[in-house]
């Protein structure tokens, strides 16, 4: 299923929300404030991300640019505030959406499916990844170090996609674990450090842009 984030502090709106997307298919969590979304955030992985604007603790906006320093997700804001120059400042931050109170669900539930399947477009017409010397290629499923093919295992290019994609946030162990070898992996941890070494040996002077964050998990920069 596609899990969605839900920042809305309004409790009714946030229940019926979360009920009916739930009923259309996707995995809800709802939180009544920004701060705790925002640490919900750092915690999983999130496909959509709904916010109210004005929220206790942090605002909508303010979670959106944290969100933005660190992942593309795409962010869908929900607000009664209609001024011109609160939308602009939504897109501005990195918004892909606005959708004023009171609406309509199934408008919503059409917003959040076509939001989606934007962002998938996106993702298939980005088809190589190129930093300094290391080239990726999405299609050929191959990698490329200083003009030399290198040879990686199918999980081990997983990983390395996986990094890419999350460039600058910190993934922890246990969100690499349900990423890459699945939710019903119970075996240890430890295997995400044998395979991340294996990974930075395969990639030779670009290994050191996967960082090791103590006590948190790794950062690919």
């Amino acid at each position: 299923m596609c899990r969605i984030l839900l920042a809305e502090d309004n409790e009714n709106l946030r229940e019926v929300m979360t009920d009916y997307l739930s009923d259309n298919g996707f995995t809800v969590d709802a939180f009544a404030d920004g701060a705790s979304a925002w640490e919900a955030f750092c915690e999983k992985d999130y496909r959509l991300v709904l916010l109210d604007v004005m929220m206790p603790k942090m605002n909508g906006f303010d979670v959106c640019r944290r969100i933005r320093a660190k992942e593309d997700v795409p962010i869908l804001f929900l607000t009664a505030r209609v001024q011109e120059e609160d939308q602009l400042l939504g897109y501005s931050l990195g918004a892909d959406e606005y959708i004023v109170k009171p609406f309509s669900l199934p408008v919503l539930v059409a917003k959040c499916r076509a939001i989606l399947e934007r962002a998938a477009g996106r993702a298939m017409t980005e088809n190589v990844f190129t930093m300094e010397g290391l080239t990726v290629n999405y299609v050929t499923g191959r990698a490329n170090v200083d003009g030399r093919d290198i040879e990686l295992q199918a999980l081990d290019y997983r990983l390395l996609r996986y990094f890419i994609a999350n460039r600058g946030r910190v993934l922890t162990r246990e969100q690499i674990l349900d990423r890459i070898w699945g939710l019903d992996y119970d075996g240890s941890d430890r295997v995400v450090d044998t395979h991340i070494k294996k990974l930075r040996k395969a990639l030779g002077r670009y290994g050191s842009h996967i960082e090791t964050v103590i006590k948190e998990g790794y950062r690919f920069v």
